[in-house]
């Protein structure tokens, strides 16, 4: 059988350099689309979306634990039992 013949030699592999290619010019249309800020409210309507969010969360979190007492009560949770019971009756 004759012998395998032995593998290259590895070559060194190249060392990085830094970029030779010079930053965007700040008058040219691709940086300024990319640095394009939307200007921010200025004035007493700032931060005016925040408080609506927050205000939204605060409304809805009471809705659900209310949602909750309602549905947890003995006379709903007996209704919901009736109405589940009917309909697995019909079905089966």
């Amino acid at each position: 059988m004759p012998a395998s013949p032995s593998p290259a030699p590895l070559s060194p592999l190249p060392i990085p350099t830094a970029p030779t290619t010079t930053p965007p010019d700040p008058a040219t249309k691709s940086h300024r689309r990319l640095t394009f800020r939307r200007p921010s409210r200025q004035g007493p309507e700032a931060g005016t979306t925040t408080a609506e969010y927050a205000i939204g969360t605060l409304a809805a979190c009471g809705f659900a634990a209310l949602l909750y007492k309602i549905v947890t009560s003995g006379s709903v949770a007996s209704l919901l039992s009736d109405i589940v019971h009917k309909a697995l009756g019909a079905a089966g």
